[in-house]
């Protein structure tokens, strides 16, 4: 279904391309659980190309590839001729000469873009400026475990519009779930992606609402989500952001006003005391770690289908 593509957004994937792939994702983690063998690609090898450190991004991707009987290539600026001047047309016409997909975590979602025009092999997002698409689906097959379902369910998400909210924005209303986002002003989602995602939420008949009242955002949240108020390379902010984001941090207060059974997820690394508090994410409603994990599943899903 998905073979020789790239997923470079959320958009990329049709809603029956979605659920293809986190239905790939549940048999892969049920057959690693069991200890069934599913080496699809053996012999196959992954470039990785990391412009930004990551913990969860690395380890799954190269993970992945192993469990899957293929190999990963972890290639830092410093392993590339990028660093030197090369084009990001040459490096992935080179690429593509010698690995089977490329993932790649780079600033720029122009790069991304570049990077996929030129490359003859698939290309997959592990993080843009602008998308996160592979942390999306992670979160979906997440809740789709603890739910027992996505359409109708409503999810908040409650701090800054970044590149994780776009990607929500998009997978959320691609699936039939509502989904509110509740930040300060001036840091609201992109104009474009919000666009993109009442389209797709006309289309699948739900509600998108971008608010700047985080207790407006959450009442009937099944889901309430949260992620770090200062990104890497924003530390000249710092002290700025987290004043204008105080009363964004997700407590218990603000989960009384959502579903009693609502879960909490964040994407990591989290900073307790800022964005959540630690009786909430390390509290009985936290979903944080399988949601991480799940990482790995969705990820071996995309590769498996892609290559």
């Amino acid at each position: 279904m998905l073979k020789g593509r790239n997923l470079l957004s959320p958009q990329d994937l049709s809603p029956d391309e979605i659920e293809a792939v986190l239905d790939k994702a549940v048999e892969l983690k049920k057959k690693l659980k069991q200890g069934e063998p599913h080496e699809v690609l053996y012999g196959k090898t992954l470039g990785m190309i990391f412009a930004k450190p990551s913990t969860r991004t690395r380890v799954s991707f190269e993970v992945g590839m192993t469990q899957l009987g293929g190999h990963g290539i972890y290639l830092g600026t410093g392993d590339l001729q990028l660093g030197r001047g090369e084009t990001i047309a040459d490096t992935a016409k080179t690429l593509s000469r010698y690995v089977d997909a490329i993932m790649a975590r780079l600033f720029k979602h122009e790069d991304m873009v570049e990077l996929a025009r030129n490359s003859s092999v698939p290309v997959i997002n592990g993080l843009t400026d602008l998308l996160h698409p592979c942390q999306t689906l992670a979160d979906l097959q997440t809740i789709l475990e603890k739910k027992g379902k996505l359409k109708g369910l409503k999810l908040a998400w409650v701090g800054d519009g970044n590149n994780v909210c776009n990607s929500l924005l998009l997978g959320c209303t691609l699936v039939g779930m509502n989904i509110s986002v509740a930040c300060p002003k001036g840091y609201e989602p992109n104009s474009e992606i919000v666009k993109q995602a009442e389209k797709n939420a006309k289309h699948s008949g739900v509600k998108v609402e971008i608010t700047n009242d985080p207790k407006k955002a959450v009442v009937g949240a099944d889901v309430i989500y949260t992620d770090v108020i200062v990104s890497m390379g924003q530390d000249a902010e710092r002290e700025k952001k987290l004043k204008e984001f105080k009363a964004y941090q997700v407590n218990a207060e603000l989960l009384k006003h959502a579903k009693h059974d609502v879960i909490f997820m964040h994407c990591l690394p989290a900073h307790r005391g800022e964005e959540v508090a630690a009786e909430v994410i390390d509290g009985p409603h936290s979903v944080v770690f399988d949601q991480a994990e799940n990482r790995l599943h969705a990820q071996k899903a995309v590769l498996a289908m892609v290559m």
